[in-house]
């Protein structure tokens, strides 16, 4: 494994961004109380839109974060850390579930 210059934390944002993406699937489903936890939840729309929006910028953060990981740790050179960077934001954008990704990067 390459990188390690921030013990490997940026993969945290990816954590993070999954468990909003977890919310969102369960939002709307019947809360009940099981085992200590209450499952489901109900959010409304505009607070759902939010957590779409969170999801991008995390995913956004973890890319840079990655990226930057990697140049600091002497993975990549300024060249392929540039190329790398863009060639990964790309590939965000078109998997972007959501589509804030896109909007995002294009302001």
């Amino acid at each position: 494994m390459s990188g390690g210059a921030f013990d490997y934390d940026q993969y945290r944002l990816g954590y993070i961004a999954d468990s909003i993406e977890d919310r969102i699937r369960t939002n709307n489903e019947k809360p009940d109380y099981w085992w200590g936890d209450w499952n489901g939840q109900v959010y409304p729309n505009e607070v759902i839109e939010e957590y779409k929006k969170a999801i991008a910028y995390l995913k956004i953060a973890l890319c840079y974060a990655q990226r930057v990981d990697w140049i600091l740790s002497g993975d990549d050179g300024n060249d392929s850390f540039l190329k790398r960077l863009q060639e990964e934001l790309e590939k965000l954008k078109q998997d972007d579930e959501y589509g804030y990704i896109k909007k995002i990067l294009e302001k």
